[in-house]
């Protein structure tokens, strides 16, 4: 009898398995998706990581640690990490304004998030100088505080917090669209007060939603150039960003060196986005009913 219930499910998972699909082409598509992946991406990071191993140990740890390109890292990495904590912050007060609340104007602001994705970034570098420098119409007004914010560090964050703000609203607006007022009514009529029901019903929703627009918004910021090298001013040790340094290399003709520059930034880049990844999986998982 065993052999008859072995010989049963046997024929039921090989007849399950010739069950075609609604949608054919699975073999083709997925063929295509790799040799694109393969070629946009695979091949380029290949290049990059090619070109670097032509250096010595010794020659490749000279180039990426020297005291200027450190000063670099951190001033990108760090502008980058403290713009999408801002625009987390932000852009999800942003999103919310625009789903829960009607007022005058409402759609010309809902577009005005969209225009760092259209500007180019030049021209944003250039609009955030005019603004910011000593004599412009902000930095007039900072400038006897004693903030100056074009040509120094802050100019930089301001700058990745620009372009970085449009990924957390438009990752957060669809999410808070889609959420069951229905649950948050409950919560209020359970005696919730109303800081509890946004810990407790509000925020576990979007939090899978915030998670990826942090990401995307550092992940933009960590390769910005165009907006940032107006208003840094681009002094060594100071506001010099880790995108020029690698132009400057390759305006040397130091391929080589600006390459492995290139790898860290890659690396650095790539384990901060799979922390970001796993935690955002672990939030999505927590949020799930029946799981903690």
């Amino acid at each position: 009898m065993q052999e008859a219930i072995i010989s049963h499910s046997t024929k039921h998972s090989t007849k399950s398995r010739m069950v075609p699909r609604v949608m054919p082409g699975f073999n083709l598509s997925l063929g295509f998706t790799l040799f694109y992946l393969g070629l946009i991406v695979l091949i380029p990071l290949s290049a990059v990581f090619l070109k670097t191993f032509t250096l010595s140990w010794q020659d490749f740890w000279s180039a990426v640690s020297s005291e200027r390109v450190v000063a670099s890292y951190r001033l990108t990495f760090g502008g980058s990490l403290l713009a999408a904590m801002l625009n987390v912050v932000f852009g999800g007060i942003v999103a919310w304004v625009l789903v829960r609340y009607r007022f005058p104007g409402k759609k010309i602001i809902d577009a005005l998030v969209d225009l760092p994705f259209a500007l180019p970034t030049a021209v944003a570098g250039i609009a955030l100088t005019a603004l910011y420098a000593p004599n412009g119409w902000i930095g007039q007004y900072l400038e006897p505080l004693g903030i100056k914010a074009a040509f120094t560090p802050l100019g930089v964050y301001i700058a990745l917090t620009f372009i970085g703000l449009p990924f957390v609203v438009r990752t957060v607006q669809p999410v808070l669209e889609e959420s069951e007022r229905e649950l948050e009514e409950a919560a209020a009529s359970l005696g919730s007060s109303r800081w509890q029901t946004f810990a407790k019903v509000i925020f576990p929703g979007i939090m899978p939603a915030l998670l990826t627009g942090f990401a995307l918004a550092f992940a933009r910021a960590t390769g910005e150039y165009g907006s940032v090298i107006f208003i840094a001013g681009n002094m060594p040790m100071v506001s010099e960003i880790t995108p020029l340094f690698i132009v400057t290399k390759l305006e040397q003709y130091d391929y080589a060196g600006a390459t492995a520059i290139a790898v860290v930034m890659l690396l650095v880049s790539f384990v901060l986005l799979l922390a970001i990844n796993l935690l955002q999986a672990w939030a999505r998982q927590r949020g799930q009913p029946g799981k903690k």
